[in-house]
């Protein structure tokens, strides 16, 4: 039996192959383009825990806005600052050292393209917790039965959380026992702080035992790599945050 590829003429082949070699070119084309899209302009992650309801709950997934060219170029003008304001859901990243090599980052990339991000590439050296803004550098913060109290950098009066931000956001106070010791992190009630440049406040809707900045003090800006833009699963709940 005389081989396929004799029934094509050179001419024929040619054209063959170049239709693969266009094909080959549009997946490459179209994984660059994902690979800078979500590296930095923005990236997508699921809410796994309860610390953010009732706001957000487990499950849900969230558009973000990314902040991976500050990393790039630290110094320009324009991102020395991080857009956000309070009352944003920040997307906060801790890398645990040492990280993965560039080729195991890669990888990750390329099979998380691939599954379209349901699945990764052995374990991710990276811990990520989704938080809300309270406060911004230079501001004073306090607790008052888990109300935080935010007295700006260039204001003289004190305000509670509700009134600095833009949009309304529900929070979840739980029940203390009488005797409670005020002086431990979830007593809901905490002495005043003064943030420091480039550092930021940032708790969990759920006032209960969940870690944030009552325990991991003031977060520096360099953990913030991303701010929420709004939730697009399940679809019933599309929509801004």
């Amino acid at each position: 039996m005389f081989d396929k590829r004799l029934k094509y003429s050179y001419a024929e082949q040619r054209m063959e192959n170049i239709k693969k070699l266009v094909i080959l070119l549009w997946i490459s084309a179209f994984f660059i383009a994902h690979l800078l899209l979500t590296s930095f302009i923005v990236t997508t992650r699921e809410m796994r825990n309860a610390s953010m309801q009732p706001a957000i709950s487990p499950g849900e997934r969230i558009l973000f806005l990314s902040f991976g060219l500050k990393e790039l170029f630290p110094e320009f003008p324009l991102l020395r600052t991080l857009p956000v304001k309070r009352g944003d859901v920040v997307l906060i990243t801790i890398k645990d050292e040492p990280g993965r090599n560039i080729f195991a980052r890669f990888a990750e990339k390329i099979c998380r393209f691939v599954t379209l991000g349901m699945a990764g590439f052995g374990k991710s050296s990276e811990r990520h917790f989704l938080k809300r803004v309270i406060a911004l550098p230079g501001d004073e913060v306090s607790m008052t039965k888990f109300v935080m109290r935010v007295k700006p950098a260039d204001d003289m009066y004190t305000y509670t959380e509700f009134e600095l931000s833009k949009d309304l956001y529900p929070i979840t106070i739980p029940e203390t026992p009488p005797l409670w010791d005020e002086k431990i992190p979830f007593s809901g009630n905490m002495e005043p702080m003064t943030l420091g440049s480039g550092s930021y406040f940032v708790l969990s809707d759920d006032r209960a035992n969940t870690n944030d900045s009552r325990t991991w003090g003031q977060i520096p800006a360099k953990y913030i790599n991303a701010k929420a833009l709004f939730r697009y699963w399940p679809l019933i709940k599309f929509g801004k945050i």
